[in-house]
């Protein structure tokens, strides 16, 4: 019966087999022989199985007990993580912590800070979403993050709290085949115009972004990682981020457009941390968000 069961019968049984003798487990227990023994017997008749063969002059584990310890192992640890989580929990850690981070953000101050929120909270459950450019903030709305790492748009930044981190610069990039790397001189927009170009996009807006477009001939991509295979393939032209593509300029497999309109190329665009305003953030999502601010971002220039 498990309601017979106990995490001490299971204690004591571990115990025993990494003394290697009952009489080791007492010790170590400071308990008499006595009750270790009565506590496995305990155990073997509860459940109708036997633990030791108990014919040889020290007891040994039978087969069956040799799985079942194995088992009493695994509960005793997650006891011990019930114990943790719920004492954490308690104190004012979240249940879960959901992080989205928006595609063109640089991983690596991002990793920096994972790799200390799990140090610092190693019983937390994180669930970390990657999307793209404007869908970051869209976890935020519907609750599955507290925190977003990305672009944050006019309309929704009334509803947001933001910091600025870091900030990344976009620039027009093709193959070194495609024909708008032989353009003399800036590219006008008429020329961009014919010729496809390849943007990201919302894929929960209706006709998804359409910022900085001006061809009538685009492609559509969710993936940021997808779209820059399409343009290393020659099939267009769009704007990169530099951090992501400045290994591919350095060895001619890219080359940057000069483009003469300014609005046709984003430039440099801010890259914040968000959270609703309408919830204090929680022990480990103020942690994360306070980590991120000190991180050093090798990109753009870190607010202060």
């Amino acid at each position: 019966m498990i309601d017979a069961l106990t995490l001490d019968q299971l204690r004591v049984l571990v115990t025993v087999d990494e003394t290697g003798s009952f009489s080791a487990a007492a010790r170590k227990l400071r308990r008499v022989q006595s009750a270790v023994s009565h506590a496995i017997q305990t155990l073997e008749r509860i459940h109708g199985v036997e633990l030791y063969d108990r014919t040889r002059k020290i007891p040994k584990l039978t087969e069956a007990g040799r799985v079942l310890v194995t088992q009493a192992r695994q509960v005793l640890r997650q006891a011990e993580l019930f114990g943790r989580t719920a004492r954490a929990m308690s104190a004012g850690l979240e249940a879960e912590l959901g992080f989205t981070i928006d595609s063109m953000v640089p991983s690596e101050p991002i990793m920096g800070s994972l790799k200390g929120l799990q140090a610092e909270f190693p019983d937390l459950t994180v669930s970390l979403f990657t999307d793209g450019p404007w869908s970051a903030e869209r976890r935020l709305r519907d609750g599955s993050a507290a925190i977003a790492i990305g672009m944050i748009t006019p309309v929704t930044a009334q509803s947001l709290r933001a910091h600025l981190l870091t900030s990344i610069e976009l620039i027009p990039v093709v193959a070194p085949d495609h024909p708008l790397a032989q353009t003399k001189g800036p590219a006008t927009r008429e020329q961009l115009s014919e010729h496809v170009q390849l943007i990201l996009t919302d894929s929960s807006q209706s006709g998804g972004q359409s910022f900085g477009v001006v061809s009538p001939r685009v492609w559509r991509f969710i993936d940021i990682a997808r779209r820059l295979e399409f343009i290393l393939a020659g099939f267009g032209w769009g704007n990169m981020p530099h951090h992501l593509v400045k290994e591919y300029l350095a060895d001619g497999r890219l080359k940057q457009i000069v483009i003469d309109d300014s609005s046709v190329t984003p430039g440099w665009l801010p890259i914040y941390a968000a959270y609703k305003r309408d919830g204090p953030l929680g022990m480990a999502a103020s942690w994360l968000l306070s980590d991120l601010q000190g991180q050093y971002w090798p990109v753009g220039d870190k607010a202060e």
